[in-house]
């Protein structure tokens, strides 16, 4: 499995592009989220706003909670 550094995660997410993301969440479970767009990113909070394509739904997650991009590990 390859792995990319969180800038580059970053630029990948800020592209405008669909994407895969894993997400860890609060009660330590595995979010998959397939077919994503990143809409909006708070630096200074560390939330990201991101539109899943297939349902319309948006949702808001941590960005330290994001490990893995289109298949590539995140490491910090």
């Amino acid at each position: 499995m390859n792995s990319v550094h969180i800038s580059t995660a970053r630029h990948i997410l800020n592209s405008g592009d669909p994407v895969d993301i894993s997400v860890w969440k609060s009660d330590g479970s595995i979010l998959e989220l397939r077919n994503v767009i990143s809409l909006r990113y708070d630096f200074y909070g560390g939330w990201r706003n991101v539109k899943i394509l297939s349902s319309g739904e948006f949702r808001k997650i941590r960005e330290v909670c994001i490990f893995r991009v289109n298949d590539c590990e995140v490491f910090l």
